[in-house]
């Protein structure tokens, strides 16, 4: 039987907070040991608790989500955060990443992409919103955040480059087939393995790795 992944989760609206806890508590691979209220409150938690994952709000009480995590990466280096955000809050969005949480989530984001999200972060890969805005792509790009420094864009085949090109332009895969003269089938294996090859979940994700890497340019995309 797999280990069930142990989490905390942390919001100073208890009614969101709640509604987190009771998708999560249906998962069997999922075990939540604990919520907090405001920054503080998480830290202690944290402590006492020891997960595997923190998905934590950015703007609490007391104690925000960005000092809450760099205190709890100083004691766990290894520990794992999800931040949770609202939409326009892209900038604090990089604070996060750059303090060392490991993805990202909007609020209004759908159980299926909150499980993906955990699952991603647990396997020890980063989780970019699938809502991710083309200014908030660049910001991440722009800031001390870089998880795939090894990474080189010599990865990819001419082919596989046009593609990421199409994908990040948001063309489907129907679409960058009817350019490409290629079957739909054919492109989203194309997208399959640039995602392996990325580690990447998601467009956003590609987005932020083409962007990095001078895949396309900043001007093509906003």
């Amino acid at each position: 039987m797999k280990k069930q992944i142990s989490l905390v989760i942390a919001d100073d609206h208890e009614i969101f907070r709640d509604g987190l806890a009771l998708m999560i508590n249906k998962q069997e691979n999922l075990s939540l040991v604990g919520q907090a209220g405001d920054g503080r409150e998480l830290i202690q938690l944290v402590n006492d608790k020891q997960p595997d994952i923190v998905i934590t709000d950015i703007k609490m009480p007391y104690m925000d989500g960005i000092a809450a995590t760099r205190l709890m990466l100083q004691h766990d280096p290894l520990l794992k955060i999800i931040a949770l955000s609202m939409f326009d809050e892209e900038d604090l969005i990089v604070e996060m990443l750059e303090a060392g949480a490991k993805g990202y989530l909007l609020k209004n984001a759908d159980k299926k992409e909150i499980q993906e999200a955990i699952l991603t972060v647990n396997e020890g890969n980063i989780f970019y919103c699938k809502l991710t805005s083309a200014r908030l792509a660049s910001l991440i790009v722009k800031s001390k955040f870089d998880p795939q420094k090894k990474k080189s864009s010599d990865l990819f085949t001419e082919r596989e480059k046009q593609i990421i090109e199409l994908i990040c332009l948001q063309h489907t895969a129907q679409e960058i087939g009817d350019r490409l003269f290629l079957s739909k089938r054919t492109v989203e294996g194309y997208r399959t393995r640039i995602l392996e090859k990325m580690e990447v979940k998601n467009t956003a994700g590609v987005v932020v790795f083409a962007l990095r890497h001078n895949l396309i340019r900043e001007e093509d995309i906003l």
